[in-house]
């Protein structure tokens, strides 16, 4: 019997959807900095200034390391100003937040202001032990941060810290992305995990080799992952994981990333390489 168009139609659109879900991308080195960035340990892109903001551990991530500093990027490497902020603890994860930069020290979040880079505030948490990475719910001001080594989530809302969420499955909690009212958060154990911070919802997206470290949104719910060690990971929407790139043998790690959507770059920074670099995709 002859079929209609109408019959084979959710035919064609299931080999469409599947055909969307295929497709993967490739990775394409752009440049590198030089090793003026001491332990870079996150980077974020900022779309009004068109420039990028990078996290410099500078030396170990503990409590007694306070001359970790924010240097301040142009989108070719180039450093526009190397100590955009300075005398900070340990700084990891970073968000933006109206005119506001927020970046997490080893037991408190610091409020920097994007004119200028003097810190205005801290925000102590209690009983926090390693926080790490940050997203922002930019609708409802909050600020998320995550605990590494206390598997906490963490929110900071008008300077008020509360405790979002611990306990199984949470384990070394590193990575953050806030995206259409989901919180993803990147576990120790290398799973991808999404979060309704109204519920407390919680939901497996993927799992990875190791732990996530930086997550990044690609579009159409598919995102890119990294891990600590040197592993690069793009995740399909419907959870299927595709290695894209390992310098773990090269001792060359990949911390927390950074992008820019409109022209699909990455910012990957190198931690004790020392340096951050940008990858294209292809």
């Amino acid at each position: 019997m002859k079929k209609s168009f109408f019959t084979l139609l959710p035919t064609l659109i299931f080999s469409l959807t599947s055909l969307v879900q295929a497709q993967s991308v490739e990775l394409k080195p752009e440049w590198e900095t030089d090793t003026t960035l001491r332990t870079p340990e996150s980077v974020l892109f900022e779309p009004v200034q068109k420039v990028l903001y990078v996290a410099c551990i500078n030396g170990s991530p503990n409590l007694e390391n306070k001359s970790s500093y924010i240097a301040k990027l142009g989108l070719d490497g180039k450093v526009i100003q190397l100590k955009f902020t300075d005398n900070l603890n340990s700084t990891k994860g970073m968000g933006i937040l109206g005119d506001k930069l927020y970046v997490t020290e080893m037991t408190q979040v610091a409020e920097i202001a994007l004119a200028t880079g003097k810190i205005l505030n801290r925000y102590p948490i209690e009983g926090a032990k390693f926080l790490n990475d940050i997203a922002i719910d930019t609708k409802k001001g909050v600020v998320y941060i995550t605990d590494s080594n206390d598997s906490k989530v963490w929110a900071i809302t008008n300077g008020k810290a509360s405790l979002v969420l611990s306990g199984d499955p949470l384990k070394g909690t590193n990575g953050l992305l806030f995206e259409n009212g989901q919180l993803l958060i990147g576990n120790g154990d290398g799973s991808l995990l999404s979060l309704n911070p109204v519920t407390k919802q919680l939901m497996t997206l993927a799992k990875v080799s190791g732990g996530i470290d930086g997550i990044v949104a690609l579009g159409n719910k598919t995102y890119m992952v990294t891990e600590w060690a040197g592993k690069i990971w793009y995740i399909h929407a419907d959870g299927k994981t595709e290695l894209k790139m390992d310098t773990s043998t090269q001792k060359i790690s990949s911390a927390d990333l950074g992008y820019n959507p409109s022209t699909k770059v990455l910012f990957v920074p190198t931690f004790y390489h020392n340096t951050v670099k940008a990858y294209s995709f292809k």
